[in-house]
């Protein structure tokens, strides 16, 4: 053969091998400079109850609603458990191995929230043992508090079903975390119950637990602590028509519609405002796509940067003329960019795949993404391969890998869905059946164990539950009934008998009606131009007060926090922008006291007030106008 023909054959073999060798590379699983990758890292069970065979191989977790860590050898994660094999709670990682922490205080879709090294909160699932009311059962579903500390749940915290004062189901939660730790956590969910407004958020302050809800009332989903302050995103639920009043996002400010507020500042203790809605235009959305085309921002925050992540909804919305884009956001030192997203100007990665969560990658400028399929995100199958990204800070993604459906132990593991990153190298990944995929360097871990008493319990072997008891639940003040209450709540197992017996109202018993917030309610300009409202409450309440000029807001008083009784406010206004109307916003933060409808004496409070009257306005530009309190 001549030289002439040699050298292409040649050059074709080499073209070849080098192609082999890509599809080889691309086969494998992922694996960075210091020789990280993905691989399976379950847990053995723990010891069954007695009567059940134990498992001999481990089994998935069931359903993994959070997974945090406070150092990369100290992790928790939340589970609605398992069957008989793996009970609804909260287990430890200890940089050697998971292992069952307690087994109390689980969820169906439970939140942690940590607030010092070896203090933390869970979001977690009621207990039944109320009465139905009217054949309602009482939900139990994410609306329950438990508070560990030292190695014990040292608080637990409900409500009575069907009051004002219940909680709501809850999906974010978070602490300033300060020092070694936190007395200001914040716990949100969905919108409040009609006919308030506003979305529901509990505070702990070190002592106390109290209702505190965000006025703009879109669903809080998620909570990420940066910076020194405490971020929220919030699900712009779609507009369909015709529509139902449960459906529509219940706000208490009009935003522009096509660029509402998705992400929520909240401050520390002792700073006002406590709500800040941020970047109205970020993100951007696709032409002719609606915000509720988007799903809502999964949130992580590193030490470089936060990160936001979403992908389109499963079905477009009727009022959504094209389906949303799958968008990242990153903030790094306050300045907010879009690596992916319609103001990338790229095309969408994402298309027809939902993302389940985002974990910041300390020390590399880069995060993780977990991806699903849309159809298996809303229905998750055993058999869906799980699914991880990795993005850059210029949107760049430099490494896809899909983990094997069934790995070791046999099985399907289910998609990617939650993802947290608590070191360089050294990443967790939870699936939709309760599996545990590790990113770590291969051979000896180096990592010390966590011999803490209040994570790792001096067990060696890692059998039986640290944590088996609970406390009696505490929840907002209740209103004294007339006669001693049946104890109801708080109790495992089924309704006791005398719950059962809790009586019904009867037409002919004694209608009681809650008083008025507000009573006494007074005004008047002082210096020309401020504003001084008087008023009594009559119980703890946050209240604000707005003033508009026609529909828009030229003045406005910080939300404040008042204890019950005779108290002011002071609004500055402005005789060049001379408001038109007074808005009151208020929110108890305790049940109104009731008052019998017989007998004389009954008081009836007017919560309206005349909007003063300036003498010294010389064109009598000063309307009479209503002071409406809204709730």
């Amino acid at each position: 053969m001549s030289r002439k023909r040699i050298w292409p054959a040649l050059a074709l073999l080499l073209a070849l091998a080098a192609l082999a060798s890509a599809a080889t590379a691309l086969a494998q699983p992922f694996e960075d400079e210091a020789g990280a990758s993905w691989k399976l890292e379950q847990p053995q069970p723990p010891e069954p109850p007695p009567g059940v065979a134990p498992s001999s191989t481990p089994v998935g977790l069931g359903q993994i609603g959070d997974i945090k860590f406070w150092a990369p050898n100290r992790g928790l994660l939340i589970t609605a458990g398992n069957g008989k094999t793996i009970p609804p709670g909260v287990w430890a990682y200890n940089g050697e191995r998971w292992h069952e922490l307690s087994n109390q205080c689980g969820a169906t879709d439970g939140r942690i929230a940590w607030a010092g090294p070896n203090e933390f909160w869970t979001v977690s699932d009621g207990r039944p043992g109320q009465a139905s009311v009217n054949g309602k059962v009482p939900p139990i579903i994410d609306d329950t508090l438990c508070h560990f500390a030292g190695g014990a749940i040292v608080g637990s915290y409900a409500s009575l079903a069907f009051q004002p004062s219940s909680y709501q189901p809850m999906h974010a939660a978070g602490c300033f975390l300060e020092g070694s730790g936190s007395k200001d956590c914040w716990f949100a969910g969905d919108p409040l119950a009609e006919p308030a407004t506003g979305a529901f958020h509990l505070n702990w302050n070190g002592s106390t637990l109290s209702a505190a809800p965000n006025p703009q009332g879109r669903a809080v989903e998620d909570i990420a602590e940066y910076e020194g302050s405490l971020y929220e995103s919030v699900r712009v639920r779609p507009r369909q028509e015709p529509l139902k009043p449960s459906e529509e996002d219940r706000l208490s400010e009009p935003e522009p519609a096509g660029e509402p507020s998705l992400i929520h500042q909240i401050a520390p203790a002792g700073v006002e405002p406590t709500f800040t809605s941020l970047f109205p235009g970020l993100p951007t959305y696709a032409p002719g796509s609606s915000p509720s085309a988007l799903s809502f921002l999964h949130l992580s925050a590193g030490a470089e940067a936060m990160w936001a992540a979403a992908g389109a909804t499963r079905e477009k919305p009727s009022t959504s003329e094209q389906p949303g884009q799958a968008t990242v956001l990153r903030d790094a030192g306050g300045q907010w960019s879009e690596p992916i997203g319609p103001g990338s100007g790229a095309p969408d990665p994402f298309a027809q795949e939902a993302i389940e969560s985002i974990a910041a990658d300390p020390e590399t400028g880069a995060a993780w993404l977990a991806v699903d399929s849309q159809e298996d995100a809303a229905q998750p199958s055993p058999t869906a391969e799980a699914t991880v990204a990795r993005v850059a800070a210029d949107g760049t993604i430099s490494d896809t890998e899909t983990l094997p459906a069934a790995a070791e132990g046999g099985g399907g593991k289910g998609a990617a869905k939650q993802i947290v990153c608590p070191a360089v190298h050294d990443c967790w990944m939870t699936t939709t059946q309760g599996w545990l995929f590790h990113l770590a360097p291969e051979g000896e871990r180096t990592l010390p164990r966590d011999e803490d008493s209040a994570f790792d319990g001096g067990n060696p072997s890692f059998s039986g539950p640290t944590i088996i008891t609970r406390p009696e639940d505490q929840g907002l003040p209740q209103v004294p009934p007339d006669e001693p209450p049946i104890d109801d709540s708080g109790l495992l197992g089924e309704p006791p008998a005398a719950a059962a017996l809790l009586p019904e109202v009867h037409a002919e018993e004694e209608d009681r009606v809650p008083v008025a917030l507000l009573s006494q309610i007074h005004s008047r300009l002082v210096h020309g131009t401020t504003l001084e409202l008087r008023f009594h409450l009559a119980v703890n309440a946050r209240v604000r007060l707005i003033a508009k000029r026609k529909k828009k807001v030229v003045a406005s008083t910080a939300m404040r926090t008042f204890a019950a009784g005779n108290r002011k406010l002071l609004l500055r206004l402005n005789a060049k922008r001379w408001p038109t109307k007074l808005d009151l916003q208020t929110h108890a933060l305790a049940p109104l006291p009731t008052t019998s409808t017989r007998g004389a004496g009954t008081d009836s409070v007017s919560t309206g007030a005349a909007f003063p009257v300036d003498l010294a306005d010389p064109t009598g530009a000063l309307l009479a106008s209503g002071l409406r309190p809204s709730s």
